[in-house]
């Protein structure tokens, strides 16, 4: 491990390892992968890259701190499965001389496709109804339907335009916001562009697609659950943080909304003891949004072709170069 090029330090649980992708990298120089738990202690996770020149990130669980970098020296550059680098101190990164890159774009329509699939399981309450039939039961409850319904969509990436593109196929309104105030991007994918607080009022499905920065830290508060409609259902498939935890609990327990589909959370995994698993009104998935074949497939290959370019010179993803 001590010598190798390129440390997989969190293969946990494990898809690189034996993948075309492990195949790939092997090639460019010995890869040490580690497929055990722990890479989210700090000293495990220093000891397993140890003096390799490249670590290849697959879970967020691993952070990647301004200690990692000072005490893994050789490390030049981290190559991110995925999208999302809030694990990564990126500024840390740049100042000491690491290239950060990540494989935008992969996951996008499975991930887009999971969110629908929260948004009608939860509204139509398929896990609910399921498991009293199971029982013995013959429910007959009221169900939610999308044909005619709004949706907003906070985040208009890759990722929110194609739910966009779903959601208007099934028959809805959708108003939509973006970081960047691109309204005419907005209005190219045929939705409505709006106001935070004017989405938040009108959706009966609120949608989040937003990266998790300092700025959308906690974007969904008290004061936004108190905004939106007792029948509305909040679908959360980017990063548990953007909604305040408590906040969203309390929501869902005293029904200030209908209800809520989540792929993220605060803590991941979920501890058994967790609130949000006594809510029935949630619809749980274990932040696997883009796990299809083709997706980890193609994710793992341009991560490793990431680092191909990275050693070649001419690195690509680029999220942050070396300040130095």
């Amino acid at each position: 491990m001590a010598d190798a090029l390129i440390a997989v330090p969190d293969d946990f649980p494990s898809v690189f390892d034996g993948s075309a992708a492990h195949q790939r990298a092997k090639k460019l120089g010995e890869t040490h992968v580690v497929t055990a738990r722990g890479a989210d202690d700090e000293a495990e996770l220093i000891k397993r890259i140890g003096r390799a020149r490249v670590a290849v990130n697959i879970r967020a669980h691993a952070r990647f701190t301004d200690g990692v970098f000072a005490a893994c020296r050789a490390l030049k550059m981290v190559s991110v499965w995925g999208t999302g680098t809030d694990n990564i101190d990126l500024e840390a990164a740049g100042r000491r001389g690491l290239t950060v890159c990540n494989t935008p774009g992969v996951n996008a329509f499975a991930v887009a496709e999971h969110a629908i699939a929260l948004m009608l399981a939860t509204g139509r309450k398929i896990p609910r109804i399921d498991r009293e039939m199971r029982g013995g039961a013959w429910p007959r409850e009221m169900l939610t339907q999308c044909l005619g319904k709004t949706l907003g969509v906070f985040g208009t990436g890759t990722i929110g335009a194609r739910v966009v593109t779903l959601a208007r196929a099934l028959g809805m309104e959708v108003l939509a916001w973006s970081a960047r105030g691109d309204e005419a991007h907005i209005k190219s994918l045929g939705a409505r562009p709006a106001a935070k607080d004017e989405i938040l009022r009108e959706a009966d499905f609120v949608s989040l697609h937003l990266r998790l920065t300092p700025e959308t830290r906690g974007f969904l508060t008290r004061r936004e659950f108190a905004l939106m409609k007792k029948t509305a259902i909040l679908v959360n498939t980017a990063r548990g943080a953007l909604a305040d935890r408590d906040a969203l609990l309390d929501a869902l327990r005293q029904g200030r909304i209908a209800g809520a589909g989540l792929d993220v959370f605060h803590e991941e995994p979920l501890k058994p003891d967790d609130p949000v698993l006594a809510l029935a009104n949630v619809v749980l998935s274990p932040h696997h949004a883009g796990q299809t074949p083709e997706v980890i497939r193609d994710g793992l290959l341009r991560a490793v072709a990431n680092v191909e370019n990275f050693l070649k010179g001419a690195p690509t993803d680029v999220v942050v170069a070396p300040l130095r």
